[in-house]
C-alpha cells in the first residue's frame, strides 16, 4: 500500500494514498462526526458535520468536508478546534430548526445519531426560527415515512438506489421545499417498493421505521379465549442481544426464549423446524422439475422482499419461483391445520406471531394464498426491534435471564435450518438434502463452502450422481438483477438460484437492530452475525433437514410425503405478475 505523510492534530501519520481526510482520521483512531456519510454508498458532504480545518503547502487553514476531501502529501489537519466545534454546533442547530423534536416518544430515541451528536455538542435548542415544513406521515405500508423528522441526508435514497438498485425514493423540489419522496409524490404503497427496509437501517434519525404491531400481540396475549404462539426466525437469536447492549455476533437464543415465555406466549417455537420443512418441499420440487421438465432455473421463495421484487421487475421469472411458502408462513399454516386438528381447536382461536428480521414479512402475512385454514396463516409479524421493545416495556431484565428451551412439539430444528438466515444458507441446506437423495448415501462433507460468504453473487457447480448442477446465490436486489440479467442474456447457465432481498441475507434484514453508520463501516455485521448461525449448524446434533424427527413426524401423521396433494394445499402458494 502506497502511503503519504500527513499531520493530524499535530501528530505525524502515514496514511493510504487516495484516502479522504475522514478515512485518514479514522485510520489514526480519531473520530470525526458524520450524518450523511455511508462509505461507498453516500459520499456527498451534505450534512456538513464532518467539517475540519486543513492546510496544504503552508497555506492558511481552511474549512473542508472531511468525507469527500482527499489528503495530500504534507497536509496538516485539525479536527477539534473551537472554530470547528462551533461550526458543527451551528449546523446541528440548523438541522433542528426544521426538525420534529418529539424525541421522548420517537422510536429512535437513544439510537438516533442526530440526538447523540446534539448531546455531545450541547445542543438542546436552536437559535434559528422561521418557517417550518409539515408533512403528512406515509403509513400505508409496513415502512412508515415521517418527513417531519427527515434531515435530508439522503442515506435512505442511496440505500434504495445504490445498494438495492431500486430507486423508488429521491429528492423532490428544491431549496427549502426539498424533501424525500417518490416520483409524483406517490405514497410508497403505490410504488414498486419491495418493503425490504434497507432504508430504515440506513436512516440516522426517526424519519423511517417499521409499522409497530406490538399492541396487537399484547391484546391477543390478554385475551383468555386465544391460543397465542410465537416462532422465531433463525437470525433473530443472533441479533436480539444487540437490543440489550450485547456485542454484534452474540448468540442469545436461551435468553430470547425465556423472555418470550415471560411475555405470556402459550408456546415459543423454533422456525428452524419449518426451514427444514421448506427444504423438504423445495428440494423435492426442484428434483421434480429436473426430472419432469419444469421451469428452470428454479428460484427460492423464502424472501418476501425478493418475491415482490420479482413480481414488479422480473415478472417473466415468476414461473421459475418455487411455489413453497416461506418458513414463516409454513409455520402458521402447520399450527392452524395440523396442530389445531390434533388439539381440537378452531383455527380462529389461534393467534400466531412470527418474530422475524424482515420488514417485508409484514407485507407477506397479507398476501393472497396465505390462509391454509381459511384464516391468515400468520396473524402478526414483528421485527427483532419490536421484540426487543416488547421485552423492555414488560420490565424484563434480558441480561439477567438464565435461559430456557423452545416448547414441544415444535422445538426441533436442524443446523441446515439455522443457516437459512445467512446468504447461501438456503442453497446449502437444499444441497445437503438433494445430494443425499440423488446419491442415495450420506455425504462425506456437509459444508458447501462455495455458496458461503457475504459476496453479493456466488456461482458454484456440483456433480450429484448423474446430475451436473450449476447454482447461483445472490443477496441484495441489485445483485439479483445481475444474476437474472445474465440468465436472460444466456450468459449464465444455472438450474437453481437462491435470492435474498437484503445484502448478506436475513442477518442484515431491515427489521434488525440498527447500528450507527460508524459501526457498519468498521464491522462487517453480515459476517459477524452469520457466524452465529454457522456455529449453531456446526454444533447441532442434526445438520440435515431430512433427518429432523419433528419434520418426519409431520409427514407421517399429516402430509404423507413431500409435494403431496395435501402438502401443496397447505404449504405452497402462488404469485402475481405486478409489473412497474
Amino acid at each position: 500500500m502506497e502511503t503519504i505523510n500527513v499531520k493530524i492534530n499535530g501528530v505525524n501519520y502515514a496514511v493510504a494514498k487516495g484516502s479522504t481526510v475522514l478515512e485518514a482520521a479514522r485510520a489514526a483512531k480519531i473520530d470525526i462526526p458524520t450524518l450523511c456519510y455511508l462509505k461507498d454508498i453516500n459520499e456527498i458532504g451534505a450534512c456538513r458535520l464532518c467539517l475540519v480545518e486543513v492546510s496544504e503547502g503552508g497555506k492558511p487553514f481552511r474549512m473542508v468536508t472531511a468525507c469527500v476531501y482527499p489528503v495530500t502529501e504534507g497536509m496538516e489537519i485539525l479536527t477539534n478546534t473551537p472554530k470547528i466545534n462551533q461550526s458543527r454546533k451551528t449546523n446541528l442547530e440548523l438541522l433542528l430548526s426544521n426538525h420534529d423534536r418529539k424525541c421522548l416518544s420517537c422510536v429512535r430515541s437513544t439510537t438516533c445519531e442526530l440526538q447523540k451528536l446534539c448531546n455531545e455538542y450541547g445542543v438542546d435548542e436552536t437559535r434559528f426560527s422561521g418557517a417550518k415544513t409539515e408533512y403528512k406521515i406515509d403509513d400505508a405500508t409496513p415502512i412508515i415515512r415521517d418527513n417531519n423528522k427527515c434531515i435530508l441526508c439522503r442515506r435512505c435514497v442511496a440505500a434504495c438506489k445504490v445498494v438495492q438498485g431500486i430507486g423508488v425514493i429521491g429528492a423532490n423540489d428544491r431549496g427549502f421545499d426539498t424533501h424525500i419522496a417518490s416520483a409524483f409524490e406517490m405514497p410508497l404503497a403505490e410504488t414498486s417498493c419491495v418493503n425490504c427496509g434497507q432504508c430504515i437501517v440506513a436512516c440516522p434519525v426517526g424519519a423511517l421505521y417499521e409499522r409497530d404491531d406490538t399492541d396487537k400481540v399484547r391484546e391477543a396475549l390478554a385475551d383468555p379465549t386465544k391460543h397465542v404462539f410465537i416462532c422465531t426466525a433463525p437470525s433473530v437469536r443472533a441479533q436480539i442481544g444487540e437490543c440489550f447492549g450485547y456485542e454484534p455476533g452474540t448468540d442469545c437464543e436461551p435468553q430470547m426464549v425465556e423472555a418470550l415465555k415471560k411475555l405470556g406466549f402459550d408456546g415459543v417455537y423454533d422456525m428452524n423446524l419449518t426451514a427444514d420443512l421448506t427444504i423438504m418441499e423445495e428440494a423435492t420440487e426442484f428434483l421434480g422439475r429436473v426430472k419432469n421438465g419444469g421451469a428452470l432455473p428454479m428460484i427460492t421463495s423464502c424472501s418476501p422482499g425478493w418475491i415482490k421484487f420479482c413480481e414488479h421487475y422480473y415478472p417473466e421469472f415468476v414461473d421459475n419461483l418455487s411455489t413453497c411458502k416461506s418458513p414463516q408462513q409454513m409455520f402458521g399454516a402447520v399450527v392452524k391445520t395440523y396442530y389445531a386438528e390434533k388439539m381440537g381447536w378452531d383455527p380462529k382461536d389461534i393467534f400466531f406471531v412470527s418474530a422475524i428480521p424482515c420488514t417485508a414479512k409484514k407485507f407477506e402475512v397479507g398476501r393472497p394464498g396465505q390462509s391454509a385454514a381459511g384464516v391468515p396463516d400468520v396473524d402478526v409479524a414483528i421485527t427483532t426491534r419490536e421484540v426487543g421493545r416488547m421485552i423492555s416495556k414488560a420490565g424484563i431484565d434480558f441480561r439477567a435471564l438464565e435461559g430456557a428451551e423452545f416448547d414441544v412439539p415444535f422445538e426441533i430444528g436442524s443446523g441446515a435450518g439455522a443457516i437459512f438466515g445467512a446468504t447461501g444458507g438456503v442453497m446449502e441446506a437444499a444441497l445437503r438434502t438433494a445430494a443425499e437423495v440423488i446419491e442415495g448415501k450420506p455425504l462425506e462433507s456437509l459444508d458447501f463452502n462455495e455458496v458461503r460468504g457475504v459476496e453479493g453473487v456466488k456461482i458454484a457447480s456440483y456433480k450429484l450422481g448423474d446430475i451436473n448442477l450449476n447454482v447461483a446465490v445472490a443477496s441484495g436486489t441489485a445483485n439479483a438483477k445481475k444474476v437474472l440479467d445474465a440468465v436472460k442474456a444466456g450468459e449464465l447457465d444455472v438450474q437453481f438460484i437462491e435470492i435474498m432481498a437484503c445484502p448478506g441475507g436475513c442477518v442484515n434484514g431491515g427489521g434488525q437492530p440498527i447500528q450507527p453508520a460508524v459501526v457498519r463501516e468498521t464491522i462487517d455485521l453480515r459476517a459477524v452475525r452469520a457466524a452465529v448461525l454457522y456455529n449453531d449448524d456446526k454444533t447441532s446434533d442434526i445438520r440435515k433437514s431430512h433427518e429432523n424427527s419433528a419434520v418426519k413426524k409431520l409427514y407421517d401423521e399429516y402430509f404423507g410425503e413431500p409435494n403431496s396433494h395435501k402438502a401443496h394445499e397447505i404449504l405452497h402458494t402462488h404469485y402475481v405478475k405486478r409489473g412497474l
